[in-house]
């Protein structure tokens, strides 16, 4: 199969690394080769969490500027962040609802617009699909669970050939069970969200 590059970025605390390994281990059930690298960053700050997938015909996990074929994304300022990753067939799934830096939230930064922010993405990409995130996972009856509806997304997007059978599978083996009902529930909200944005 055609390789196919995927960044996954975020913040601390909020599970973006589980969205990396799942999809790996989905990938792995249905004979793709999968490679999944982390960067971790100042995770347990609230700082910048990195995570690669590359499926296909590949060994090394490192993705180069311009080379990513997927951005899969929790944060808007971590989308733009990422941007110099992507070229203009690139398809980025991102969050659309901020979780503004600590510096922000002591005042001493300023959050941009999420609506320039999108923008300036938009502009310089192949596609672009943004989900209010946090309020589908508040729908789902758990906040944490962001990172299943994003892993949702994903999966609906079409941008990865891992079905929605074997992800829910894999969801099911590899999570804790007293989350799996809401992360089930997560998944679907931000898969039908993403397919019928795809589709647009």
């Amino acid at each position: 199969m055609e390789t196919i590059r995927l960044v996954c970025v975020g913040v601390g605390g909020q599970g973006n690394l589980l969205v990396s390994n799942l999809l790996g281990l989905a990938a792995l059930s249905m004979g793709i080769n999968a490679v999944v690298s982390e960067i971790h960053g100042m995770a347990q700050r609230g700082g910048v969490v990195e995570s690669t997938v590359l499926l296909g015909d590949v060994s090394s996990p490192i993705v180069s500027n311009a080379e990513a074929d997927v951005v899969l994304s929790f944060e808007p300022l971590e989308t733009m962040r990422i941007l110099p990753k992507c070229n203009k067939t690139t398809v980025v799934i991102t969050n659309a609802q901020p979780l503004p830096p600590f510096t922000v939230s002591i005042g001493q930064g300023k959050y941009p617009p999420v609506d320039e922010i999108l923008a300036k993405i938009e502009g310089k990409v192949g596609k672009m699909i943004t989900l209010q995130g946090n309020d589908l996972a508040e729908e789902a009856g758990n906040p944490l669970s962001l990172n299943m509806v994003m892993l949702g997304a994903l999966i609906g997007s079409g941008a990865v050939p891992v079905t929605e059978e074997v992800m829910k599978n894999t969801i099911s083996t590899s999570t804790k069970k007293a989350f799996l009902e809401s992360n089930l529930k997560a998944f679907d909200l931000g898969k039908k969200a993403a397919t019928k944005l795809a589709k647009a």
